[in-house]
């Protein structure tokens, strides 16, 4: 078996397999076409659901993907503690930045990545969003992040069920609604 403990210990391999992977993941972006504008804004105004299709797959093969790699005892998952305060603050964050540039940052990376002016434009101003974010950091820790912290930390954990169960489900799930996607022709 294949033990990814001496990864862990790389940090220049780690580096070059997350440039590498966020390439591949980038030119995927690119020609499942959600890095166009006009898609986006499709899917903003529930016209087309390309980017929805997109996104639901990646997570319903990452989902499969993770658990299958856990099961295996290949991979340990690190699950950083939810709270009201930072889902709801990065959500209004993330929200308005998706709403004003029309990307969200996987695909303004990616769109950049291709020529697009207004994606590199919007990718600049995500770096200076993130140095604010850095520098305030301490005050929103103590003062909003951890303000009606989650009673579990994942949704196994607060239903009491595996993981591999929860999994399942929210495959099925996905599956199913896709499914219904591609019939329905949207």
């Amino acid at each position: 078996m294949v033990r990814l403990e001496r990864l862990w210990q790389e940090k220049t391999l780690q580096s070059i397999l997350g440039l590498a992977i966020g390439t591949a993941f980038g030119f995927l972006l690119q020609k499942g076409g959600v890095t166009r504008y006009d898609v986006i804004l499709g899917q903003l105004l529930l016209s087309d659901f390309t980017v929805l299709k997109v996104m639901f797959s990646a997570v319903l093969v990452g989902m499969v993907g993770v658990h299958a790699m856990r099961a295996a005892g290949l991979v340990r998952l690190h699950v950083r503690e939810g709270s009201l305060g930072a889902t709801v603050a990065g959500g209004l964050i993330f929200g308005a930045g998706f709403a004003l540039l029309g990307y969200c940052p996987g695909t303004a990376a990616a769109a950049s990545g291709s020529g697009a002016l207004d994606a590199a434009v919007g990718m600049a101003g995500i770096v200076v969003g993130a140095g604010i974010f850095a520098r305030i950091y301490p005050f929103l820790e103590g003062k909003v992040l951890g303000f009606g912290r989650f009673p579990a930390a994942t949704i196994p954990e607060l239903l009491g069920v595996p993981p591999g169960r929860v999994a399942a489900v929210f495959s099925v799930l996905i599956a199913a609604f896709l499914a219904v996607l591609a019939a329905s022709g949207i």
